[in-house]
């Protein structure tokens, strides 16, 4: 079997869980850095944890069109990956580089100027209002760092070296766990900064990940190599970039977005509900990681196969990532429900109401996991289709006619006050995998893809 079409034929199970472990891992590493944060700030009180967790959304938001951007590359390298086609590999990814580095350096800029602005916007308190912005306008100076390494990783994820990625996420979070509490408490000469050190030991470890990957990808010994002379910039090739990225960018932005509403919802209520909302927030960031994990593997898998011109095959591939989803992450659910106050005790570990609060946040929202896991990997099946309108407009509303509405109504029309925001969850992943499972059935987007596809492809050599 050719090396470049290892993923195109063979085993399904085998091909889905190659690819879908290391991004798994890679993710639970990434997701680590908010977890070793929330757990070192935590020491500092609840007013530490609230002020990232106000952040949090809108920092989602500024990185949602470069991540949009980044799964372009991955389908469009993918394709060209089962279409065995090396040189259109290297144009891509060079020309997808380029595109994610301006982007990042503007929203570096905007990042840090609009700070207070948002955490106001958002309802920060006064308790936490400085403490917000600082972090946020720290942790700006990281994007271009952080959309580095996400170039970095899909490109690698579009050929199917994932091993690579994990690796250095690993390296980094290492440090990132050493570094933590020196920036925050201080050790030594080095003076403590409470919050802000959290940004500052993620900026230090996110630019160190970024400048391995850029040598990796200009180095071309890993299947891909980048070129200054190919990232002038040809706006046929940028206009195909964001025909695709753009709809996934508007997905995650609307993700982002309604976060921020929720974060908005949840501060009326003080920062003892935050904080639990905060907690709950980074235990579902870490549950979803295997969902978007199976998510990225079919998005690779469905791409190759598609580019290989095995519609059916890609069509088994969506099969099998739906089943393993639900039931994996139902196990984990089930998991969850029952340590549900232990995890929140681990990070806010004196104070009881929080503890309490958070549990059942996540008590509540546990059991719908292998429903968000559904979503996930069927978002990643119209992905890697090139159909990413589908999975933008299935997010967007799951995310603002289901889960903001009744979110609202739940918390200020009925007796459930603040836990109304809670139930929500659990109604908008229902209803997103119904939706997105039914979808999928019609078989509109193997009829799209078998229309375009030559078309595309070809297209693309000129």
């Amino acid at each position: 079997m050719s090396k470049k079409n290892q993923f195109a034929e063979g085993s399904l199970v085998r091909n889905l869980f190659t690819i879908a472990w290391p991004i798994i891992m890679a993710n639970i590493l990434q997701t680590a850095y908010q977890l070793i944060d929330t757990f070192w700030l935590g020491r500092l009180g609840a007013n530490a944890v609230a002020s990232v967790s106000i952040s949090f959304p809108i920092l989602f938001l500024v990185l949602s069109l470069a991540a949009g951007l980044t799964l372009a590359g991955t389908v469009i390298v993918s394709q060209f990956k089962g279409a065995n086609d090396p040189e259109m590999i290297d144009f891509t990814a060079s020309q997808t580089v380029f595109i994610v580095f301006l982007i990042s350096i503007l929203l570096a800029f905007l990042g840090y100027v609009a700070a207070s602005p948002l955490m106001n916007l958002v309802g920060a308190g006064p308790e936490i209002l400085n403490d917000s912005v600082t972090y946020f306008q720290v942790s700006s100076f990281g994007f271009v760092f952080l959309f580095m390494f996400f170039v970095f990783q899909s490109l690698m994820r579009g050929i199917g070296n994932v091993l690579l990625p994990m690796y250095i996420v690993l390296g980094t979070v290492l440090l990132n766990l050493v570094l933590d509490p020196i920036f925050i408490f201080g050790y030594g000469s080095i003076e403590g900064y409470g919050v802000a050190g959290a940004a500052i030991a993620s900026v230090i470890t996110q630019g160190l990940s970024a400048a391995a990957g850029l040598y990796i990808l200009f180095r071309g010994k890993q299947g891909i190599k980048i070129k200054l002379s190919s990232m002038k910039l040809e706006f046929r090739w940028v206009k195909r970039m964001f025909e695709l990225g753009i709809p996934a960018s508007l997905e995650q932005s609307s993700r982002a977005a309604a976060m921020t509403l929720m974060v908005m919802l949840v501060t009326s209520y003080g920062s003892e509900v935050v904080a639990a909302y905060g907690i709950g927030a980074r235990i579902l960031s870490l549950v979803i990681v295997p969902s978007l994990g199976m998510g990225i593997a079919t998005t690779t898998l469905v791409g190759q196969s598609i580019g290989a011109g095995q519609i059916k095959r890609a069509e088994k591939i969506g099969d099998l990532s739906t089943k393993i989803a639900f039931f994996g992450l139902t196990g984990i659910g089930l998991i969850l429900f029952l340590f549900a106050e232990s995890l929140t005790a681990f990070f806010v570990p004196n104070d009881p109401q929080v503890i309490k609060d958070g549990a059942k946040f996540i008590r509540i929202m546990s059991l719908s996991f292998g429903l968000l896991g559904v979503q996930q990997v069927l978002n990643g099946v119209f992905n890697g289709s090139r159909f990413t309108q589908a999975s933008m407009l299935i997010s967007i509303f799951s995310l603002w006619v289901v889960r903001f509405p009744v979110a609202f109504i739940l918390s200020t029309k009925t007796e459930l006050n603040f836990e109304g925001i809670w139930w929500a969850f659990p109604i908008s992943n229902l209803i997103a995998a119904l939706v997105a499972f039914y979808y999928y059935k019609t078989g509109y987007w193997k009829i799209r893809t078998f229309r375009n596809r030559n078309e595309w492809l070809q297209s693309g050599l000129g």
